[in-house]
């Protein structure tokens, strides 16, 4: 009876857990590999919170210098009603030759600096990038 303890002790088919060295080495590699990946993941995943936030934020605060910085780029009506307005006195006043001199819509005239055109563009470009690293961060929350 010892003899038969004894071989079935020995032997896989009787083993307590019932694996051999092969599949108790993939038993550790597969614990491992989930803990590796789900320490991975988790710290991922918050580090693309944090991105999520920091490019709404800086989106929203980028937006407001854009939406600032709009009127830059087209010229102050203002400017066209006071114009027409002196044309409208100088007709009043009978002084014609000074009223042909000025150009009937000062805005024909009017273009946006060179300076202001640069910074618009960079405004728009962080505005872009910003959005593309939003972009960015939810395809890899959702993947």
């Amino acid at each position: 009876m010892k003899q038969v303890l004894d071989i079935l002790q020995d032997s896989t088919i009787a083993s307590k857990t019932g694996k051999d060295k092969r599949s108790r080495f993939w038993g550790v590699y597969k614990r491992l590999a989930e803990e590796h990946d789900g320490e991975f993941l988790e710290r991922y995943i918050g580090e693309m919170d944090i991105v999520l936030v920091f490019s709404g934020l800086f989106s929203a605060v980028s937006t407001g210098f854009v939406v600032a910085m709009e009127s830059n780029l087209s010229p102050d009506p203002s400017d066209t009603t006071n114009a027409l307005l002196k044309q409208l006195v100088q007709i009043g006043l009978g002084n014609l030759t000074a009223v042909g001199s000025t150009p009937a819509d000062p805005t024909s005239t009017w273009s946006p600096t060179a300076r202001t055109l640069w910074i618009q563009t960079i405004a728009y470009a962080s505005l872009s990038m910003s959005l593309l690293a939003a972009f960015g961060a939810v395809l890899g929350k959702q993947w």
